[in-house]
């Protein structure tokens, strides 16, 4: 983890009650949370929940998109620069790799990373934005976690269709070892619905980009359908696959995904209790979520929220799951949500990247403590 001397003590008790007491009124308020089965009390004393305490390890970062936390440091993609930075334990940052493919513009450049290390050789992969589509791209990685070197990439998956928005872009290794990738609908929304598309799905893959034996359909990446622009993928401890989406005018949605289901976009949003499709599991107004990045700890899922500006932490054991909103408007727009190694979660603010409004520090690299027992 990067040196505390380098981070920041951000929450002092009484803006923490403070905190609290606004939570509080906006999970119960009708106008905030309209799908009720979103609405929980918020506990911050509670297992899994953050506690309201941070420290800001990374600071001035250039429209950040994703990052890998390493074992004292970090790398992080910079969406227009094309740039892989090296965040190092004591808190300086080095641009390790320029992505000469990227042709950054509107949500389209260098988007997701993750890191395949099997022990004997590691992989990073870069989901880009080029001038002609999206792709997968992975360098060879030595010299982790210090001193991280990359080789020269080749490309993993081309041809993944593009547009200025509606990109995806969120790559992630299961619990199989199977590379998943997010992909938006490039703005055509009956691509969605085109299992020859490889937009508006998330694909699954070998690590090398071939098509798994066991993929829901013979001879195809494409592992659910009906996606418009979805940018969150995680794993709960009971081996649930869930995948964080952005909605229209109408619905952002939570959905657990199953292997072949078909999400529904676009001819549904959001709940729609259509039998040929599966529904999300929570949904939100798009101005309180605009979801991004999701990890899990445990049980426990974390989504990032650009437009609603704020941390939704969602307890999924019971048949019911719920959420509750933290951080509201403290940190603005919040790309990603990563857990770490130590069980804390990382959160990546996204106020440079042309739709925010950046502070003097931004974008900001922000570690948030959970709560692992009852105790605050």
């Amino acid at each position: 983890m990067p040196s505390r001397a380098y981070s920041q003590r951000m929450l002092s008790s009484a803006a923490l009650l403070a905190a609290s007491a606004l939570l509080l009124t906006a999970c119960t308020s009708t106008e905030v949370l309209t799908d009720p089965r979103a609405s929980a009390p918020v506990d911050t004393g509670a297992s899994g929940m953050p506690s309201g305490e941070y420290d800001v390890i990374a600071t001035n970062l250039d429209a950040p998109w994703s990052v890998v936390p390493l074992d004292g440091g970090a790398l992080l993609s910079l969406r227009d620069a094309a740039q892989i930075v090296h965040l190092t334990a004591s808190g300086a940052t080095d641009v390790i790799a320029t992505v000469d493919q990227a042709a950054p513009g509107g949500e389209g450049g260098l988007l997701g990373l993750a890191l395949h290390d099997d022990g004997d050789d590691a992989w990073l992969y870069a989901y880009v934005t080029t001038a002609s589509d999206n792709r997968i791209l992975r360098y060879p990685v030595t010299g982790l976690p210090d001193d991280p070197q990359l080789g020269a990439s080749t490309a993993v998956l081309t041809g993944i269709p593009k547009a200025s928005i509606h990109n995806g872009g969120r790559l992630a290794f299961g619990p199989d070892g199977m590379l998943y990738a997010t992909t938006g609908d490039a703005t055509g929304g009956e691509n969605a619905q085109d299992v020859d598309s490889l937009a508006g799905k998330i694909l699954r893959m070998t690590p090398d980009g071939g098509v798994p034996d066991d993929n829901p359909i013979d001879g195809s990446l494409v592992y659910s359908l009906g996606h418009r622009n979805p940018q969150g993928l995680a794993w709960t401890d009971d081996g649930t696959l869930w995948a964080s989406e952005f909605g229209q005018n109408t619905w952002d949605e939570l959905n657990a995904i199953e292997p072949g289901a078909n999400y529904g976009w676009p001819t549904v949003e959001g709940i729609a209790d259509d039998d040929r499709f599966v529904d999300p599991v929570l949904q939100w107004s798009t101005a309180e979520a605009s979801p991004s990045g999701l990890a899990a700890i445990g049980d426990t899922l974390y989504m990032a929220g650009l437009g609603g500006e704020r941390l939704w932490v969602i307890a999924t054991e019971s048949d019911a799951p719920t959420a509750s909103a933290f951080f509201v408007g403290e940190f603005g727009r919040v790309r990603d949500a990563v857990a770490t190694a130590s069980g804390s979660l990382w959160l990546l603010t996204n106020n440079t990247d042309g739709r925010g409004n950046p502070g003097a520090d931004d974008d900001r690299l922000i570690e948030v403590r959970i709560n692992a027992s009852g105790s605050g």
